[in-house]
């Protein structure tokens, strides 16, 4: 009997036990998986939450309910991987032996990493990035009724790049809907070089912050956050002041990670951006936001990795190689407010280029430009992520990108 162990119950790892469950014998096969917090949030919510858009009880579900049969479920926290023994230690002394080893442990915020963002949390400081940051901003933004908002990110990479620019242009409508849009002043503050750093993206958004009165300030390494006197401070001795404060802390994979080796200095797992297979230990994979592979850490991405990840894995194990290969591929709704939303395709190779999505010419959804379409789009992903996605059933998207339907721009 083979031993195979996930690490995670999230998205990726919920998915890879759906799918691997189908695809292992179960005769041949032990396959456990580890649940360090018992609950399953839907986290594309937390970015509506904040605007009262979104009911919170609505955003979370128990874990077990998600866990096909067949796949023993243990809760607790991962104390560390020993890659040589095979065996994973949890913080309860138990030891989980394994044959094979999947990382699925995603991202999550460290606001301690920046000094002074914690001494006013949930004050003038917020974020939204877990459901209880989510839920405490609600109540900010309700109180808000004028004065300096300043949506920032502290370092790359983030789960979901593109969030903090929705909450950005949502935030602008939902000032506008209350009527006191022009008693506030937003800013996005960002370490790239812009809101947007993909050439022809730059090109079709270039005037929308612009438009709604949004200042953008590029290039800021933040090195501190002076809660009492409410300011950003940057390496270059830049400050950006605010009333209230928006912010991305940096974003670390699993602690676990790190102590046992295995990742590198934010604690992602380093992969074949192709295979997810670890380069010095064969035996195991990392996918999902745990990955340090080139492409955005996003629910997309896991999926169109578990689209591809699963044959290759039941390949290796039968001693044959890989076949196929994952291209970086990720499609993410981009919120812009006013009931409209814009569409990315992209991969490793390919930045988002303007067309129709999925089929070519008729999509229903345009890419990099605003659409009611795609709002749609992004509202009705919630039932088909908890009936669909998850149980790793087929959706009708290609797993890795197509150039049909799109333009390169001369």
């Amino acid at each position: 009997m083979r031993r195979l162990l996930i690490l995670g119950a999230g998205t990726a790892g919920t998915i890879a036990a759906n799918k691997l469950r189908r695809m292992l014998d179960a005769d041949d096969w032990q396959i456990t998986i580890v649940d360090q917090r018992g609950t399953h949030f839907y986290q594309p919510a937390f970015l509506f939450i904040p605007f009262g858009r979104y009911r919170p009880d609505k955003a979370r579900r128990k874990a077990s309910r998600l866990i096909p049969s067949g796949v023993t479920r243990v809760e607790g926290e991962i104390d560390r991987v020993d890659p040589d023994a095979r065996r994973v230690a949890l913080a309860d002394g138990t030891v989980l032996p394994y044959d094979y080893l999947i990382i699925a442990t995603g991202t999550s915020p460290h606001p301690e990493e920046t000094p002074g963002m914690e001494d006013d949390w949930h004050g003038a400081v917020h974020s939204f990035y877990t459901f209880d940051d989510a839920v405490a901003l609600r109540g900010a933004l309700a109180d808000f009724t004028g004065g300096r908002l300043v949506v920032h990110i502290s370092e790359m990479p983030i789960k979901c790049p593109v969030a903090p620019l929705e909450f950005t242009l949502l935030a602008d409508a939902h000032f506008r809907e209350r009527g006191i849009r022009d008693q506030v002043d937003i800013t996005f503050v960002t370490p790239l070089s812009g809101a947007f750093t993909k050439p022809v993206a730059s090109e079709a958004f270039g005037g929308m912050l612009d438009d709604r009165g949004i200042a953008v300030e590029p290039d800021f390494m933040v090195e501190s956050i002076d809660a009492q006197a409410h300011r950003l401070v940057s390496y270059d001795e830049r400050e950006v002041p605010y009333d209230l404060l928006v912010t991305v802390p940096v974003n670390k994979g699993a602690a676990f990670v790190g102590r046992s080796g295995l990742g590198g200095e934010l604690d992602f797992v380093p992969v074949d951006p192709h295979t997810l297979r670890h380069g010095a230990h064969p035996e195991i994979f990392a996918v999902g936001d745990a990955a340090a592979v080139p492409t955005s850490k996003a629910g997309a991405v896991a999926h169109f990795e578990l689209d591809v990840f699963p044959e290759n894995f039941v390949r290796i194990v039968a001693g044959e190689e890989p076949v196929e290969s994952f291209d970086g591929h990720a499609t993410c709704f981009i919120e812009s407010g006013a009931g409209k939303a814009m569409l990315i395709d992209f991969n490793y190779d390919t930045e988002p280029l303007p067309g129709m999505f999925p089929v070519p010419a008729l999509g229903p959804l345009p890419l990099l430009k605003e659409s009611r379409f795609n709002h749609w789009g992004k509202l009705a992903f919630e039932p088909i992520y908890w009936s669909m996605l998850l149980p790793g059933r087929p959706l009708p998207l290609p797993a890795h990108m197509s150039m049909r339907g799109k333009r390169v721009p001369s």
